[in-house]
């Protein structure tokens, strides 16, 4: 059964925010990377000097279910307005899970990112629904 969790992205001040988040929920990190730590590619160019340390994602456990993740906005994204920040994240158990979550929550909808194998060995996409939602459907291909 898939898990649903909030993804907050910040305008350069994620790890500000998480810190902060972190000193009330207790806890550490289970993942945080930045931007230039990524690999380039022909769909990802490097980060410019000024983003190279911004987050590129991080990871907070809350709970046995719950995970809040979060990420810094670049110029390649562009900057985030508060009230469409976040977007709901969907981790599914299998591939086809999250192929069919993904190809149906997307219907009418504008497609960001498609349903790809990443570097960081999940199988992961992202969209905006026809209603405005913004969502990120993943499944780790190699789990943790």
């Amino acid at each position: 059964m898939a898990t649903v969790n909030v993804y907050l992205t910040f305008n350069g001040n994620t790890e500000e925010a998480f810190n902060f988040y972190k000193s009330v929920f207790g806890g550490e990190f289970s993942y945080i990377g930045r931007f230039k730590d990524m690999p380039a590619d022909e769909n990802c160019p490097p980060p410019s000097e000024a983003e190279a340390n911004r987050i590129m994602h991080v990871s907070l456990p809350i709970s046995k279910e719950t995970i809040l993740m979060a990420s810094d906005s670049t110029s390649f994204s562009g900057d985030v307005t508060f009230g469409n920040n976040f977007s709901v994240s969907i981790n599914t158990d299998s591939k086809e899970e999250a192929d069919k979550l993904f190809n149906g929550l997307s219907a009418g909808g504008n497609i960001i990112m498609p349903m790809e194998k990443t570097f960081w060995g999940a199988y992961f996409g992202m969209f905006t629904d026809k209603f405005g939602v913004n969502w990120m459907v993943n499944f780790d291909e190699m789990p943790k």
